[in-house]
């Protein structure tokens, strides 16, 4: 063997999908990839410990390496109702660890949590701009329903003012009972 000729060798990695602690809110920020976002997260763990929102998490050797977010009553029936449907956002997996089946992982995970609150609906967004994302969510079953302007606001890290325009097609997908 050269130099030039470099061996690779498996490594498998244990995963586990648990709901969020304090403690993961600076990782969440992916080592400043996503540090626009620290006061989202911080908000969202809030609504956690109220039980408004729940963050799941794929964890990595105590590193949230993935994660999408459950909110159990957006206001907007739509979406989630705090009753019969809940929404799934922010689905995100760290780009090293994407295509290995953990995305799928985190909704099938985020299922089976909303199905033992006693929902018997999701939904989910994916960005027009993603056919991706939207491909994946109709092989798991969803079915788009509406689309969304996809307008929203949020304050960053640094106290700005931040607005997004991200149009989507917003997807259900009815629960079985276990």
């Amino acid at each position: 063997m050269t130099g030039l000729n470099r061996q690779t060798f498996p490594v498998e990695l244990e995963i586990t999908f648990r709901l969020a602690k304090r403690t993961d809110l600076p990782k969440l920020e992916w080592y400043g990839q996503y540090a626009h976002f620290r006061t989202v997260f911080r908000r969202t763990f809030s609504e956690q410990e109220h039980r408004r929102r729940l963050m799941l998490v794929a964890d990595c050797a105590d590193f949230p390496i993935g994660h999408v977010f459950i909110q159990l009553n957006s206001g907007e029936r739509g979406l989630s109702d705090g009753r019969a449907r809940a929404y799934l956002y922010s689905l995100r997996v760290m780009e090293m660890f994407r295509g290995k089946g953990i995305g799928t992982r985190l909704i099938e995970e985020a299922e089976s949590i909303v199905r033992e609150l006693g929902f018997g609906w999701t939904t989910i967004a994916a960005a027009k701009e993603n056919p991706r994302a939207r491909r994946l969510y109709e092989k798991m079953g969803y079915r788009v329903f509406m689309e969304d302007d996809g307008e929203w606001s949020y304050i960053d890290h640094e106290g700005r003012m931040r607005n997004v325009h991200e149009p989507c097609w917003v997807l259900e997908k009815r629960l079985g009972i276990r």
